[in-house]
């Protein structure tokens, strides 16, 4: 009798519909993907960007760490000395092929100088992968925007760091 109701109300529709009506005035948990971006969270790993100083002079001082410690070989550093100052270094050219980067962060951590940092950036798509690969001017556009916040100068940070600087000629030599 009881499974002869059940045919002739069907209450496996109705269950159904009691539970479609039941998530259909709950509120939604999408996104609405253009309009509605997700928080990542903090240690997400994205776009790699150059950095800078407070005052605009870049950090990196061509060292080539990242290029070592890159597993995929994506970034390649063309250093160069300051003229006249032989102690003092920069990255002349930088190179990224974000093809075939893994996004392990691995550069950033070897970059002694912080020179290098990973941004919330998640939307490459592009027709045309030779856009992707990206030179220093664009590696310290993406680095602008995306830390507009800027560390100071080590010799704004620590006064001390001139005085052991021995590329400046105004500093007497150490009697030997």
């Amino acid at each position: 009798m009881k499974a002869f109701l059940e045919l002739v109300t069907f209450s496996e529709i109705l269950v159904g519909l009691k539970e479609t009506f039941k998530h259909l005035f709950t509120p939604s948990i999408t996104l609405q993907y253009p309009h509605e971006k997700r928080n990542l969270p903090n240690g997400y790993r994205g776009m790699l960007s150059l950095l800078r100083y407070s005052d605009g002079v870049e950090k990196c001082v061509g060292c080539d760490l990242c290029e070592a410690a890159c597993p995929s070989r994506v970034i390649t550093v063309v250093s160069a000395e300051v003229p006249g100052e032989p102690t003092k270094r920069y990255a002349k050219e930088f190179f990224m092929d974000m093809t075939r980067c893994i996004f392990c962060g691995l550069c950033v951590e070897a970059c002694p100088v912080d020179a290098l940092g990973m941004t919330k950036e998640y939307e490459w798509a592009v027709y045309d992968k030779r856009s992707l690969h990206l030179n220093k001017e664009q590696l310290l556009e993406i680095g602008d925007r995306a830390f507009p916040e800027r560390e100071r100068p080590v010799q704004d940070q620590y006064h001390n760091v001139a005085t052991f600087n021995i590329g400046l000629p105004q500093i007497p030599q150490k009697p030997s």
